[in-house]
């Protein structure tokens, strides 16, 4: 008996132990499990990528529409769309950990989640730098700490090198358009401006107060950018993302300079792990913008 007694404490002794973890979420919300997630929801395409990229993959259970990298994740089952959750489906799933984005229509939807008493992750990064500690974060309430804290660390590396690289270059007054019909942009609010303060671009609309205003073209024809962003997705490689309509007004500095370029959204448009490659490419059109202060006007580089 005392033989089988301490062979029983031996193999519980060398079962995994682990304790409960808790975090802040990007609202500074304590967020405690008692174990690793195992079954979670990513309700945005950003959060399944951090997700993703923390070693948690095949953890996530449900997804959002547009949820589409990396390529395993359309694969995912999807609770619906940035509009309205399945809420049914959700429940059948039986989540222990759901990461939530609060865009402006979502408070209803959250509010629904509440009430599953499930624990709930706000992700909602707003600089370049809160984009790792994210994926660390998350990684602490998956048991995935071995892949996201490196990983984590190399994105600090990406953005400490393009930093430096570009730290002391030229301001370039930018307008970023994220959509033409209506004419959206984005504020300093927005962590896409962050990335502009990094290659040293100035936010021509940075100092309005919605995240994603509305503005007109005579507003833009009025702040005369040097340069103008648009973006499109690599299924619309052969689209200029809505800089057509700018050609027609030939003394607008940006058409002037040919700085009209276009970037991948879903490189830039996404907090996600991606967006330091985005970000590079925004540096690089940049770059090219302050040549042309100097250089003949060559064609801008879609």
């Amino acid at each position: 008996m005392k033989h089988w007694t301490m062979t029983l404490l031996t193999a519980l002794l060398a079962l995994p132990a682990h304790a409960a973890v808790t975090v802040r979420d990007d609202d500074g919300n304590a967020v405690t499990l008692a174990k690793p997630a195992q079954r979670i929801l990513a309700l945005a395409p950003h959060i399944t990528e951090l997700l993703f990229a923390a070693g948690g993959g095949e953890k996530i259970v449900g997804v959002v529409s547009y949820s589409d990298y990396p390529e395993a994740a359309k694969k995912i089952a999807n609770v619906g769309d940035n509009r309205q959750y399945d809420m049914e489906r959700i429940i059948a799933m039986k989540p222990d950990l759901i990461v939530v984005w609060m865009h402006g229509s979502a408070e209803r939807q959250i509010a629904m989640l509440r009430q599953l008493k499930v624990p709930i992750y706000h992700s909602d990064p707003k600089k370049l730098a809160d984009i790792p500690n994210n994926m660390e974060r998350l990684g602490q309430l998956m048991g995935t700490e071995k892949v996201a804290a490196p990983a984590a660390a190399q994105l600090r590396a990406k953005l400490a090198s393009l930093t430096a690289q570009y730290a002391q270059r030229p301001q370039v007054r930018l307008f970023y358009q994220v959509w033409d019909k209506p004419l959206y942009t984005i504020s300093g609010a927005s962590i896409i401006s962050d990335s502009m303060r990094v290659c040293g671009g100035q936010n021509v609309f940075g100092a309005m107060k919605v995240v994603a205003p509305v503005v007109t073209a005579e507003g833009v024809l009025q702040e005369n950018p040097e340069a103008i962003f648009a973006t499109s997705e690599k299924s619309d490689a052969d689209s200029e993302g809505g800089l057509a309509m700018w050609r027609a007004f030939p003394s607008l500095a940006a058409v002037r300079n040919n700085n009209l370029f276009r970037l991948d959204g879903d490189l830039l448009n996404r907090a996600g792990p991606r967006m330091f490659d985005g970000t590079a490419a925004m540096c690089g059109k940049l770059e090219l913008a302050r040549q042309h202060r100097t250089a003949p006007a060559v064609k801008a580089a879609k």
